[in-house]
Formats: C-alpha cells, sequence, structure tokens
C-alpha cells in the first residue's frame, strides 16, 4: 500500500478534515497518532473521547492507530504528542499539522486574548509539533510533513485578522522547513482546503452574492482533501517540498508565492513624488486588489 509501514501523526484528527485524513492515511497502510483535544470550535472545553472514537474507529477497520488529546500550542504538548508516536509505533514519518480554531472578530475589536489564542494554536502548535518531530525525521534522513493553511492567510477574509496572520505565518514556515530539511530527504508543503466543516459554518456571507457562494460551497467536503495530502505524505511526492497548494471539490490549484512582478529604477533617485508618477504610469496596473477568497473564487466547486 502506498504508506504501508509508515507512521503519521494528524493533529486535529477528531472532526471535519483532518478525521478524513487519519482515515485516508490508515486507509493506504500507515499508522496514525490521531490528536485532538476535542476543543470547540472556540477553543473551549475539551474532550479525550473526540480522538479516541476515531482511533477506535480506525481499528475497527483493520488499520492501526492510537489517540491523543493533547492541545496543540505549547513545545511540551508537542513533545508528547511526538512521544506517542514513538511509544506506539517506534518513530514519525508523516506529520500533518490541520488542528485550528477561529475567534473571528473585525480588526478595531480584535482582543489580545482573540489574537493570541488563534495563534498559539495555528503558527505556534504547528512549529512546536515540527520541532518535535523533525529531529527524528532528520535522523532517519526521511519525512513529510504537511501542513493545512487556508486561503484567508494567502488571499484575506474580512473579520479574520488573527486567523488569516497565522495562516500567512504557516505558510512561511512551511517554506523554511522545505529549506532547512531538503538535505535530510524530509520535503514539507502547504494544502489549503475548500470544504464543509464546522469551521466553515463560522463564516458568513456579507453579501446576498457571497451567502449564495457558501451554500453551494457546501458540496465541497472533507473526503475531496484527503488523496492530496495522502500524495503529499508519499514516495511518490520525493521531489516536491515547499509548494502551495489548494483543493476545492475536484479541482486542485497550485498557489503562486511572493516574487518581484516588474521593476522600475530611477538614477536619479527617487522622491515621493516621483513614485506617485510611476504609481500611476507603471505599476498602478500591476497592483493587487483587497480582494477577499470569496472574491476570487467566486464559482461554485466542481464536484
Amino acid at each position: 500500500m502506498l504508506l504501508d509501514g509508515r507512521v503519521a501523526i494528524v493533529t486535529g484528527a477528531g472532526r471535519g478534515i483532518g478525521r478524513a485524513v487519519a482515515l485516508h492515511l490508515a486507509e493506504h497502510g500507515a499508522s496514525v497518532v490521531v490528536n485532538d483535544s476535542g476543543v470547540e470550535i472556540d477553543g473551549s472545553g475539551g474532550s479525550a473521547e473526540v480522538a479516541a472514537a476515531v482511533a477506535g474507529e480506525i481499528v475497527r477497520r483493520g488499520g492501526r492507530a492510537v489517540a491523543s488529546a493533547d492541545p496543540v500550542g505549547t513545545f511540551e504538548a508537542a513533545q508528547r504528542i511526538v512521544a506517542r508516536a514513538r511509544e506506539a509505533f517506534g518513530g514519525v514519518d508523516v506529520l500533518v499539522n490541520n488542528a485550528g480554531i477561529v475567534r473571528d472578530r473585525m480588526i478595531f475589536n480584535m482582543t489580545e486574548a482573540e489574537w493570541e489564542s488563534v495563534l498559539k494554536v495555528h503558527l505556534t502548535g504547528t512549529f512546536a509539533c515540527m520541532r518535535a518531530a523533525l529531529p527524528l525525521m532528520r535522523e532517519r534522513r526521511y519525512g513529510r510533513v504537511v501542513n493545512v493553511i487556508s486561503s484567508a492567510g494567502l488571499i484575506g477574509n474580512v473579520g479574520q485578522a488573527n486567523y488569516a496572520a497565522a495562516k500567512a505565518g504557516v505558510a512561511a514556515l512551511t517554506r523554511i522547513c522545505a529549506l532547512d530539511m531538503a538535505r535530510y530527504n524530509v520535503t514539507a508543503n502547504c494544502v489549503a482546503p475548500f470544504a464543509h466543516t464546522r469551521m466553515t459554518e463560522s463564516i458568513k456571507g456579507a453579501t446576498p452574492a457571497q451567502a449564495e457562494y457558501l451554500a453551494k460551497a457546501k458540496a465541497a467536503l472533507p473526503e475531496h482533501v484527503t488523496p492530496l495530502i495522502a500524495y503529499l505524505a508519499s514516495d511518490l511526492a520525493a521531489g516536491v517540498t515547499g509548494q502551495i497548494f489548494g483543493v476545492r471539490g475536484k479541482e486542485i490549484f497550485l498557489f503562486s508565492q511572493p516574487r518581484p512582478v516588474y521593476a522600475i529604477a530611477d538614477l536619479g533617485g527617487w522622491t515621493p513624488e516621483k513614485i506617485a508618477r510611476a504609481t500611476q504610469s507603471w505599476l498602478g496596473s500591476r497592483l493587487t486588489p483587497p480582494e477577499t477568497d470569496f472574491d476570487v473564487f467566486r464559482f461554485p466547486p466542481l464536484v
């Protein structure tokens, strides 16, 4: 099988995309650490039963899995998650960082707690899990890291300053991981999924057109995301690293990454007035408009 003999950690694997990924990797032969603290979408509460239920489902299907209820976001928790993989299955070959929460608020009203809690789970949690797992991958000279991000961090969404900043940070972190780990046969890639989950239920359309799109977008399911993540977790993707992919129903996207798109020079030196004229003459038509991902992805998914 595609992942026979591999050990995978999937964070946030109790529900939604994470659950679908854990089940799919197990179906392809991976031994899976199902990590999920069982919190609500805003990070409150928690239950160890959420991860245990998915691990039990994998075992009943004939796979190998153990549960981990540690909440991501601290280095101590990340070490325990990786230790769980070592104790149960002898190591870790695949790390899928999927755990997340949302606490949406307009930027002028967002509280310190709302900002820090979201960055702690998404950005710090991703780095902490990578920091715990990568030494093992480096030692074995093999590994696959797949970080689940969001088009909100690549394009933007109203009211998601904390979430978008965290996901943009994870995309940058993934590129650095790809550079740092290239010599050790460890790849790192991002996947921005479009799928109907309890997290997307919190997103409301600001216009009737956006509300209509969201209703149609519910046809994109977590199961549509899993083949791409399984591919990136396997030997089939050995030469693919540092990339940003998207999945929406039966569509797969490859996102561009920040690179210069145009350059101008003034050998006499720039002044604000010269820059204003140059912007009007040369740069204006090339500026990126302040769009949301609703504006970019206006058409319904192919399912």
